[in-house]
């Protein structure tokens, strides 16, 4: 196994279910709801899922308090997996995070204290529970930390045990180290060591838990293939890789990259409402991919969503609104979320169950327009405020905003926010 193209019949099968006739509900399913772009082996991978139940994982990273929409497709990988009869394995990075990922980074992570990591593992955790079932039994979701094993390991036993594996020339052939080097980009040793630990992760996990197959971005790929083989040549076993497809959206947008910040799949970080409102303003192009990838809908329903025209296709994009809010938040979330769409939307008047901004009377006596735009969660800086506000994006009370500096004239107790078509709030003085 080495960090190369794949034969051409599997790549192909990696990217049209058409090309490969699965035999086993997994890698079927993988395929129809689009979580593939490359695997190593689909074929071996398809027989050993009907053999018995498999154990996979992805690994998290505890980089920020809370994971976002751009995590979800390896979620829902996960999901996928246990619907059809397999155990996921979440591995939350308590020690990788401590080196920092840099496959897909042009820069060197922040460093994180060992409180900051702790209190973003803490926030990270809460993301799984409303998709994956945890338990004891074979199929329950587990959760681990590779802290338990990774800071166990001294320095030599680690060069010894995982370092004579990998050569310099392989590590350098991966894509992320080749485009540092060429654009002549600092890659810190530290980084450099960052793809023998998820090798090792891969192989701690296959020991521990009979893992045999790990889920990732695509730009995972070369990490995931190392593990593969480290796994071949100290265990002498078999193990399988799955990477997933960069989502984008049709504009060439990153999945969960909006003007306004991530996506948070955490309620107190992004509401239901301003989730619901994310799927709700997918592109119409993207509309029956998003049902494949983020909800449980039936294919063939999806199909028929999807293929609905003109206006029309408003009505499938509330669906995946409602679906995908209520994968994550619970269907009274959602309902409650569609609910004060509609009112303010749809109606034309203000819903209580809107977002909400509550302001002083003496704040808002002083407060510029931009700073309202911050506050309401419409704008990241004051820089971003007055961009958006020069472009017309930014009304209170259905008046467009037009001077980013003067003060908010609100004379009422309550005051309708609106950024573009789509996003609402409500202050309350």
């Amino acid at each position: 196994m080495s960090v190369q193209t794949l034969p051409e019949n599997i790549r192909a099968a990696t990217t049209s279910p058409e090309a490969f006739k699965p035999r086993s509900d997994l890698v079927r399913t993988l395929l129809e709801r689009g979580h593939v772009y490359q695997a190593t082996d689909l074929e071996g991978l398809d027989t050993a899922a009907l053999a018995g139940p498999i154990s996979a994982y992805i690994g998290f990273d505890a980089t920020a308090p809370s994971l976002h929409v751009g995590s979800l497709v390896q979620i829902m990988t996960l999901r996928r997996l246990q619907q059809t009869g397999h155990r996921p394995i979440v591995l939350m990075g308590g020690g990788t995070t401590k080196v920092g990922d840099p496959s897909d980074k042009t820069s060197q992570r922040p460093m994180l204290t060992d409180d900051e990591i702790a209190a973003n593992l803490a926030g990270i955790r809460r993301a799984f529970a409303p998709f994956l079932r945890f338990g004891d039994g074979t199929t329950d979701a587990i959760m681990v930390n590779n802290a338990e094993w990774l800071e166990k390991l001294g320095y030599i036993e680690f060069l010894r045990d995982y370092g004579v594996h990998f050569t310099i020339n392989k590590m350098l052939s991966l894509e992320f180290v080749r485009s540092r080097i060429e654009n002549e980009l600092p890659l810190t040793f530290l980084e450099f060591n960052y793809m023998l630990m998820q090798a090792a992760d891969f192989l701690e996990l296959n020991r521990r838990h009979g893992c045999t197959l790990q889920f990732g971005g695509s730009e995972q790929w070369g990490n995931i293939v190392n593990g593969i083989d480290l796994i071949r040549r100290l265990e002498a076993k078999p193990a399988f890789g799955v990477t997933a497809p960069l989502v984008t959206t049709a504009s060439g947008v990153k999945m969960g990259k909006t003007v306004a910040g991530a996506i948070w799949l955490n309620a107190e970080m992004r509401s239901p409402y301003d989730y619901w409102q994310f799927w709700r303003n997918t592109e119409d192009a993207d509309v029956g991919r998003f049902l494949r990838l983020f909800t449980d809908l039936p294919l063939a329903e999806i199909a028929r969503l999807e293929a609905l025209g003109g206006a029309e296709i408003n009505e499938a994009k509330k669906v995946l609104a409602n679906e995908a809010t209520t994968l994550l938040h619970g269907r009274e979330a959602a309902d409650t979320a569609a609910a004060a769409a509609r009112s303010a939307f749809e109606e034309g008047r203000l819903s209580s169950d809107l977002p909400t901004v509550e302001v002083t009377s003496d704040a808002l006596a002083g407060m510029s327009n931009t700073a309202l735009m911050i506050a309401a969660g419409f704008a990241s800086s004051n820089g971003d405020a007055r961009r958006q506000i020069a472009g017309g994006a930014f009304r209170i009370d259905g008046q467009k905003v037009v001077d980013a500096g003067a003060l908010v004239t609100v004379t009422a107790t309550e005051a309708e926010l609106r950024k573009g078509n789509a996003r609402k709030r409500l202050v309350v003085i």
